[in-house]
């Protein structure tokens, strides 16, 4: 009977954590678009509009009409706009002149309306994609911010023809692994809904990859972003700042690995 029990006490608890799983998965800060866009316009950033939607996230660009394009799917707190370093970074690039910087929000955060959850972005992200598409026909690269990982290479691997590079900054091989981790002996693979699998995403992806590491990452473990850069196929490079952790990466504009990266998506 005790055994019994016990197996019933632990289908129930994870029974619990199936249901509140997205308390320990996403962490939004929600504010209105007046006053987000009175913060986007002070940085020279503006809405990203389009489709049937309020807006998709911001845009920002330094020179008129640069040669490429770059998406950023942000990591599982806070909102897009917390991100403008990766606009700085990119967007100051030769003047200006190679990349205009896209921060794609995700429903549910921001001021955009929405369900959380991997199903609900992709949607989203795809219909992104398919403006950008249809706006005109620059390079579309995609980068990925930890769970933002998941969707860059979600679009990637279904459409590795239309997108032109990654860039993965503190990646993970699926979330599974990312929580089992954390938990140790719960099974976390049969609790969770949410998979992001970027192993498998890349399986049909051929095009650049650049990823950069935490060496110090204690949210997404080190070993676990070197083992996605190592079982990818297609041309690769990976940068890792060995004493940062999964929030004190170095994002300075003036720092060389920003072009470094670039140059490696563009292949200079």
């Amino acid at each position: 009977m005790r055994l019994k029990n016990t197996a019933a006490l632990c289908a129930i608890s994870l029974l619990m954590l199936s249901a509140c799983q997205n308390r320990f998965v996403y962490f939004p800060e929600r504010d209105n678009l007046e006053d987000l866009s009175t913060l986007a316009e002070n940085a020279g950033i503006e809405p990203w509009t389009g489709g049937d939607v309020v807006y998709h996230g911001w845009r920002y660009a330094v020179a008129e009409n640069p040669a490429n394009r770059i998406v950023l799917f942000h990591g599982n707190a806070g909102h897009a706009l917390y991100r403008t370093y990766f606009a700085d970074g990119f967007a100051g690039i030769d003047a200006g002149r190679r990349w205009e910087v896209f921060l794609f929000e995700y429903p549910g955060y921001g001021a955009r309306d929405g369900r959380l959850g991997e199903e609900s972005f992709q949607r989203a992200a795809w219909a992104a994609l398919e403006q950008l598409l249809a706006e005109d026909d620059r390079p579309v690269f995609l980068a990925g911010e930890s769970l933002g990982s998941g969707i860059a290479t979600h679009l990637a691997g279904r459409r590795p023809d239309d997108v032109a590079g990654l860039f993965l900054i503190t990646p993970f091989t699926n979330l599974a692994d990312v929580g089992a981790h954390h938990v140790g002996r719960l099974p976390v693979a049969l609790i969770l809904r949410d998979r992001y699998d970027n192993v498998a995403a890349l399986r049909d992806y051929r095009g650049p990859v650049a990823f950069l590491l935490a060496g110090r990452d204690e949210v997404v473990p080190t070993l676990l972003g070197r083992e996605l850069h190592d079982k990818y196929a297609g041309p690769k490079h990976l940068w890792i700042q060995e004493d940062a952790g999964h929030n004190t990466l170095d994002h300075d504009p003036a720092n060389p690995w920003w072009d470094e990266v670039s140059d490696f998506l563009l292949n200079r």
